[in-house]
């Protein structure tokens, strides 16, 4: 969204979600490192967190800017289908910008008490629920956002509340069952998934004073972008 004044702690945490989301993704390049998976469960909380943080800022609510969010976030969903099913080997669900669209639909249906976002709200839910296995982290990802919206001004113990629907997001029966077997990635991996909202919460409220590069629209290219990239690396290193 269009902010009036830039929140370099707000860009911070949008880069380290970047970062983390390349470094799960290159565990698909060649490198057999299956802690890579770790950092990785950082990423989608992260941009979820950066999503709550947009929608709580005053002028989100009154003016068109969360529509262009909504639209451009839409229109890298469909660009971004084609090099992430070249890239991800064996994919069985959609890129992750339409779980984001849906949840970004979920909140701001709890946010604006209007029949339109409220409408809006109620599909994008049936709709996760119908297709579930199709969406990348399935219908609790879609919550996840929402979640962040809950506690992101609250005090910083809530953030347990999205933690855990952030653990339902990555099958966690699954994770589950590998920690009890004593795999260390499964471990660490059900951790991360606990504490990347505290994380994230704490990362903005302490993290003011830095400037990175201000994150603006052309960000959204980076989604496709890094999977082109990663795909010409690939045969480099195999």
């Amino acid at each position: 969204m269009h902010m009036t004044q830039r929140d370099g702690a707000l860009d911070l945490l949008k880069w380290l979600a970047l970062l983390s989301m390349v470094l799960d993704h290159l565990r698909y390049v060649g490198f057999s490192i299956d802690l890579l998976y770790v950092p990785g469960r950082l990423a989608f909380p992260w941009f979820c967190l950066a999503m709550a943080a947009n929608l709580t800022r005053a002028h989100a609510i009154t003016t068109d800017g969360q529509w262009r969010y909504l639209g451009w976030l839409l229109l890298f969903s469909a660009l971004s289908e084609i090099p992430y099913r070249m890239y991800i080997p064996d994919h069985d669900t959609l890129n992750v910008l339409p779980t984001l669209v849906l949840g970004l639909l979920v909140a701001r249906g709890w946010q604006q008490s209007g029949l339109q976002s409220r409408l809006l709200a109620a599909g994008a839910l049936l709709l996760a629920a119908l297709f579930a296995e199709r969406l990348m982290f399935g219908f609790f990802g879609v919550l996840l956002p929402l979640a962040m919206l809950l506690v992101i001004r609250r005090p910083w113990y809530l953030s347990l509340l999205p933690g855990l629907v952030c653990l339902a997001a990555n099958q966690w029966q699954v994770l589950y069952y590998a920690a009890r077997l004593g795999n260390r990635t499964a471990i660490f991996g059900i951790a991360a998934c606990l504490i990347a909202p505290l994380l994230g919460l704490l990362l903005l409220r302490f993290a003011q004073g830095i400037r990175p590069l201000p994150m603006r629209r052309w960000a959204y290219t980076l989604y496709p972008a890094h999977f082109l990239v990663l795909l010409t690396l690939r045969p480099l290193i195999a």
